[in-house]
């Protein structure tokens, strides 16, 4: 069951998000403010949901919780430059 919801996690990660703020306070308690969450759903929504998790689990912002971090921001900064270098190479 894990297993399922990180894969659903990564295919719909704004999905998760709007989920995650209608449903559960998941999000207000990692951030202070809306506008955080609401750039994060756009911008980049993975490593806003994965930065949540480390908040609200209470773990230290170092060693593997950093790399966690980095590879979030990697697969969303991923999706992002895809459709350039395809759209690039017509």
């Amino acid at each position: 069951m894990p297993c399922l919801l990180v894969l659903l996690l990564l295919a719909f990660p704004r999905a998760v998000m709007v989920l995650m703020f209608l449903f559960s306070d998941y999000l207000q308690r990692a951030y202070h403010s809306l506008l955080i969450p609401l750039l994060g759903f756009f911008v980049l929504p993975l490593t806003t949901i994965v930065y949540a998790w480390l908040v609200n689990s209470h773990l230290p912002l170092e060693g593997i919780n950093v790399v966690f971090l980095l590879l979030a921001i990697a697969i969303d900064l991923g999706g992002m430059g895809g459709g350039e270098w395809h759209r690039r190479n017509r």
